[in-house]
C-alpha cells in the first residue's frame, strides 16, 4: 500500500490503445477511485475508460489499426496524436505519471518522450518479449520507472536489468472472479449431466475462422461419426456474426448448438474444448476443463513468425505452465483425424483426464490470487507519492 495518503490531486495520464487496454485501464481507474480518489485520471482510451472516470483526450480507436497498408493509411492521425502526448509531456503542466498500458509500438515511444521530461513511467502489461523481439527488454527498462507484469515468469526477465519489475497477477483472475461459472448452463440448455458436451471455441477474428474453422468442423464430423451423442457448443464472440457461423456450419449434420454465454460459464459446461490459442486458452484452464488448442494461419505468415517467435508453445495455458500441459496443434498439423483422436482420448481416458486437470490447476494456482488492478493503482499511488514528496 502507499505509505500515505496524497494530500493533493495527481494528475495521471494513462494510454490504452487496444479494446483489452481499455478494459484492463477502466479496471485499474475504477480500483484507484475506490481506495486513492486523490488521483485524476486522463488519456487515451475507450468508452469503458471514459465510465470509469477517465477524462479521454481522444479516442483509443484512433491508434489501434492492424497492418503495413492500414498503419501507412492512419500515419497522419497518429503522427498527430503522438505530437499531442508529446506536448502535454514537455509542458508545465506535464501529468505526475503516465501509466502505459501494453500497445508497445505507440507507448514505448512515448516513454522515452516522458523519461526525457522526468514524468515517471508506470508500464502495465508489458510487450511479450519473452516471445519475439528479446532485445526491446533493454530499450523497456531504460524507459520505465516500474513495470507491472501479468505472467508469474516475467520478473525474472528482467531481473538483470536494473528495473522494478513487479508480478501483479493476471487481469483474467478478477474476470473469472466476477464471472465464476455457476454450472447453470446445461441445464439452461436440457443437457443430461451424463451426456458428452464438446466445445469448440473458433475464436473472435475472421481470420481465425478463414484458416482454422473447417479443420473444426472436419473434427467435429470425425467425433460425430464415433460418438453421434456428443453435442458440440459454440460460443460466438462479440466480434463474429452468429448468422455467419451457423452457415458454416450448415449441412454438417452436427448437433450444435451456438451460444453467446460468457466464455467461462461455456468452458465450466464442457467435458473438453477445443481451441484456437491466446487468451482464451488461460480461461479454460481457470474454468478447470481439459483442452487441445489448434493455431493456424497463411503460410507466409507462419513462415515468417517461426523465424520471430523463440517460444516453444503457441498457448497461454503452456506457456504459463512452463511445459506441454496441453496438446497443441499446429499449422500442418492441425489435421482432424489427429484432432479427433485427441478429443476422444480427452472425453474417454479417466487417466489422461485427470493428469490434465491437475496440470490446470497448478497453472491456476501459478497465477496467484486476483486484485491486478488494485496492486497496480497502489503502485501508481506509491509513484505520485514518490514524486510529490520529491
Amino acid at each position: 500500500m502507499a505509505e500515505s495518503k496524497i494530500d493533493k490531486q495527481s494528475q495521471v495520464m494513462i494510454v490504452a490503445g487496444e479494446a483489452s487496454g481499455d478494459l484492463h485501464g477502466s479496471n485499474l481507474i475504477r480500483a484507484a477511485g475506490e481506495h486513492y480518489p486523490e488521483l485524476a485520471f486522463y488519456g487515451v482510451g475507450g468508452d469503458k475508460m471514459k465510465t470509469a472516470g477517465c477524462r479521454i483526450l481522444f479516442p483509443s480507436d484512433e491508434l489501434a489499426v492492424m497492418g503495413i497498408q492500414e498503419v501507412l493509411t492512419r500515419l497522419p492521425v497518429i503522427v498527430k496524436r503522438f505530437r499531442q502526448l508529446k506536448k502535454i509531456l514537455s509542458s508545465a503542466e506535464k501529468p505526475d505519471l503516465l501509466v502505459l498500458i501494453d500497445f508497445p509500438d505507440f507507448n514505448l515511444r512515448l516513454a522515452k518522450v516522458a523519461k526525457q521530461h522526468q514524468v515517471p513511467v508506470l508500464y502495465y502489461i508489458s510487450p511479450k518479449v519473452w516471445a519475439w523481439r528479446q532485445g526491446r527488454a533493454g530499450t523497456i527498462a531504460a524507459r520505465v520507472d516500474r513495470l507491472a507484469l501479468i505472467f508469474p515468469f516475467e520478473p525474472k526477465i528482467y531481473a538483470p536489468l536494473g528495473v522494478s519489475a513487479e508480478y501483479v497477477g493476471n487481469p483474467l483472475l478478477d474476470e473469472f472472479a466476477a464471472n465464476r461459472p455457476q454450472q447453470v448452463l446445461r441445464n439452461q440448455l436440457g443437457i443430461e449431466s451424463h451426456s458428452q458436451l464438446v466445445g469448440i471455441f473458433p475464436g473472435s477474428r475472421e481470420s481465425e475462422l478463414k484458416y482454422i474453422l473447417d479443420s473444426l468442423i472436419e473434427t467435429c464430423k470425425l467425433v460425430n461419426n464415433v460418438k453421434p451423442d456428443v453435442t458440440f457448443l459454440v460460443p460466438v464472440a462479440p466480434s463474429l456474426s452468429l448468422a455467419d457461423l451457423k452457415s458454416r456450419f450448415s449441412g454438417s449434420g452436427l448437433p450444435v448448438i451456438f451460444i453467446e454465454e460468457n466464455i467461462y460459464e461455456v468452458a465450466a459446461a464442457c467435458d473438453a474444448v477445443l481451441t484456437v490459442s491466446g487468451t482464451v486458452t488461460l480461461q479454460i484452464a481457470l474454468a478447470g476443463t481439459p483442452m487441445a488448442i489448434v493455431y493456424k494461419v497463411a503460410p507466409l505468415s507462419y513462415a515468417i513468425g517461426k523465424r520471430l517467435i523463440k517460444i516453444e508453445y503457441a498457448g497461454l495455458t503452456n506457456i504459463v505452465a512452463e511445459k506441454g500441459i496441453v496438446r497443441e496443434f499446429i499449422q500442418d498439423d492441425a489435421e482432424p483425424e489427429i484432432m479427433c483422436r485427441e478429443v476422444l482420448r480427452l472425453l474417454d481416458d479417466d487417466n489422461y483426464r485427470q493428469h490434465m486437470l491437475d496440470d490446470l490447476a497448478e497453472v491456476k494456482l501459478r497465477l496467484g490470487q486476483p486484485g491486478c488492478s488494485q496492486r497496480v493503482a497502489e503502485m501508481a499511488a506509491e509513484m505520485c507519492l514518490k514524486r510529490l514528496q520529491g
